[in-house]
């Protein structure tokens, strides 16, 4: 939907903070993004504010801040790192006399240049419709109204009126094949389920290196590249452990703050991968500085896929670029590991990683007893889910005890997340069970 020349555009960066200052790292990570998109940023304007302003977002003494750099710079698009709503997009174009993109649509030109298989063109397509939908008036200003004159007399809508028809059948055109791909990915998983193969799902920030680290447990070829986005097609393959074990790896697109809501939407179907594996590595670049932020905006999209539930186990990639760090697995008090130090593209660590995956995935079936609050259905709930449950008891405290046979990664889950208590074998000296109070 977005033109795309062959070579790169000169394009004015606007960076606005509603902060108290402007944070370099994110004015660096628009300008990663504005490069990844073919565009060359010959410029920058940053600025602070406590609110947005209505009309440009900006303020308008900013404003002919940025026309004097793009006219000095002989620019031709101003890229905002802020999400605009159409007026102020529009406002902006007619006072600056040039395209104006904002963050959002900034990302879906990208996904546009990645997408590769016609799933994923479906999904980019869509996002775009509907981002372009709200937006549709500024390609047809000199058609909004019907008008006299010879050749446009005459009943019938306009031609806006026409375009957002059609652009309303295209979407829901989109969504129904969409629903295709959903349903057989749905078919896939519950095959997998069914043949008892544990899915492991790569997800991470964007450029943290998956898609290498995927290559080279796999012994796939993958396109990985030193830029965002590199990957948008999820990728499948299978893999097995030293004991024979198989497990489905998945390759996902990488995830980045202020993630278009349209782009979350369209890439469902995807993302469900992430949302029904098993397991999330969740890949993290060592070598930057702001890594305990970009780990929180992907758990935030996680969240919002409704996959903040799945366990993960942090992969702390690229520690070729850190002074004397070696490959090392870091691990809770109950020994399990949490954390995994590697560099996929100098392949250390891998050996630790296959390591921990056989630990979390050997099947060890543990018989003990839980105990949870009474008032906790839905952790209850989870217990019938996830354990075989052999007898249930009341607790003389509001709790409820129950007799249960579980594998012990699916154990970890009820203790972390569901405020579940393992109180083991706890008997009297007749053998009867102790009526534990937690």
């Amino acid at each position: 939907m977005f033109e795309r020349p062959q070579t790169g555009e000169r394009a004015v960066l606007v960076h606005v903070n509603f902060l108290s200052r402007v944070d370099e790292d994110q004015i660096d990570e628009f300008r990663e993004l504005a490069s990844s998109a073919g565009a060359d940023p010959v410029a920058s304007v940053s600025c602070s504010r406590r609110s947005p302003e209505p009309k440009y977002l900006i303020g308008e003494a900013k404003a002919a801040e940025i026309l004097a750099v793009l006219q000095q710079e002989s620019a031709d698009l101003v890229l905002v790192n802020h999400t605009l709503t159409p007026a102020q997009e529009r406002n902006l174009e007619r006072f600056l006399q040039c395209r104006v993109l904002d963050r959002t649509g900034l990302i879906l030109d990208i996904f546009a240049q990645r997408a590769t298989s016609h799933e994923g063109r479906l999904q980019v397509e869509l996002a775009q419709l509907q981002h372009l939908s709200t937006r549709l008036v500024r390609g047809w200003t000199h058609l909004e109204r019907q008008k006299g004159g010879i050749g446009l007399r005459g009943p019938g809508e306009t031609q806006l009126e026409t375009d957002r028809r059609l652009l309303a059948e295209r979407i829901k055109q989109l969504k129904k094949r969409l629903e295709k791909v959903r349903n057989s990915r749905s078919q896939g998983r519950r095959s997998r389920r069914k043949a008892e193969i544990p899915t492991v799902s790569l997800v991470g920030y964007t450029n943290a290196g998956k898609s290498t680290l995927f290559n080279q447990l796999t012994q796939s070829h993958v396109y990985a590249a030193d830029q965002l986005f590199a990957t948008l097609d999820p990728t499948l393959r299978r893999i097995e452990m030293s004991d024979g074990d198989p497990l489905i790896l998945a390759d996902t697109v990488g995830f980045i703050r202020q993630l278009p809501h349209d782009l979350v939407e369209a890439f469902r179907s995807t993302l469900e991968e992430t949302r029904q594996a098993d397991l999330l590595l969740h890949v993290v670049d060592a070598s930057q500085e702001n890594y305990a932020d970009n780990i929180q905006q992907v758990n935030a999209v996680l969240q919002e896929i409704e996959a903040q539930e799945v366990p993960q186990i942090e992969v702390f990639n690229k520690i070729d670029l850190l002074e004397d760090m070696s490959p090392r697995i870091d691990r809770d008090e109950l020994g399990k590991a949490k954390r995994v130090w590697v560099s996929a593209a100098k392949s250390q660590g891998l050996d630790l990683l296959y390591q921990v995956l056989e630990e979390y995935f050997r099947s060890d079936l543990v018989k003990t007893w839980l105990s949870i609050d009474a008032a906790q259905g839905k952790g209850r709930a989870k217990i019938y889910q996830l354990a075989n449950v052999l007898q249930e008891q009341q607790g003389d405290k509001g709790n409820i005890l129950l007799e249960v046979t579980i594998e012990q990664k699916d154990l970890d889950v009820l203790l972390m997340q569901y405020g579940v208590l393992d109180i083991g074998h706890l008997h009297d000296q007749d053998g009867k069970l102790i009526n534990y109070c937690g």
